[in-house]
């Protein structure tokens, strides 16, 4: 078989799986075991801002926790590897896993659409010294939700396929609070309209959590298996 045959045959068939776009390559993680929730009598308490999290009644949980640029790609791509390895060696269907990525600290601005990206790409670039390998200037759009960029940690799995597959996004209020802030700073604009605008423009399947780290603690408390991206 040609590479480049076995490369379109391997494209197919995620098609056919329903994920769309090639994600090559396993992805390497470290994966934490959750503790049992009942250790030594302790019983989490349940908070009405979770019960999001445990909405989807599927037979196994993951968090995946991203904080930089490049490993916000590399979560996506692991969400989309987790989807194909399980239906592909035990035949479960998307509905079987309840999938959390966290956008948090340098990768909480993935978590907003790409209206948000046209108008403060300059901005937000600055912060995350992040820059579009096509034109090596400011991202006008969300990269990893934009076609065409399969070089990314995402390997061209962008945030509308996973949505599509029920993949849930947590994204810190903390750092969108400060990226409102230093929006507001460069554009001697309101912080608290920017801050509104920002959270009027989430990705699909998005939630707000008070702060990304809480996300990722309520996440296991509500039984999902915690994978670092990295």
């Amino acid at each position: 078989m040609t590479e480049k045959f076995s490369q379109v045959a391997r494209r197919s068939f995620l098609s056919r799986i329903g994920i769309g776009a090639a994600a090559l390559g396993a992805g390497v993680a470290a994966a934490v075991p959750i503790a049992a929730a009942q250790t030594n009598g302790f019983q989490p308490r349940r908070h009405t801002e979770d019960a999001w999290m445990d909405a989807p009644k599927a037979s196994h949980r993951i968090v995946i926790d991203s904080s930089s640029a490049d490993n916000g790609g590399s979560a996506l791509l692991f969400a989309a590897n987790t989807l194909i390895a399980n239906k592909t060696g035990y035949n479960l269907d998307p509905s079987d896993i309840a999938i959390i990525v966290v956008f948090r600290h340098d990768s909480t601005a993935f978590g907003y659409s790409d209206e948000i990206w046209r108008k403060y790409g300059e901005i937000i670039s600055d912060l995350m010294d992040l820059t579009d390998p096509k034109t090596d200037t400011a991202p006008s759009t969300n990269l990893y939700n934009t076609n065409g960029y399969d070089s990314l940690p995402n390997s061209g799995i962008t945030i509308d396929i996973l949505a599509r597959q029920g993949v849930q996004f947590a994204i810190c209020n903390m750092a969108t609070q400060y990226l409102a802030e230093s929006i507001a700073e460069k554009t001697k604009g309101d912080r608290g309209a920017i801050y509104r605008e920002l959270i009027a423009n989430r990705i699909p399947n998005s939630h707000l959590a008070a702060a990304g780290v809480l996300a990722v603690n309520r996440a296991q408390e509500y039984g999902y298996t915690l994978l670092t991206a990295l």
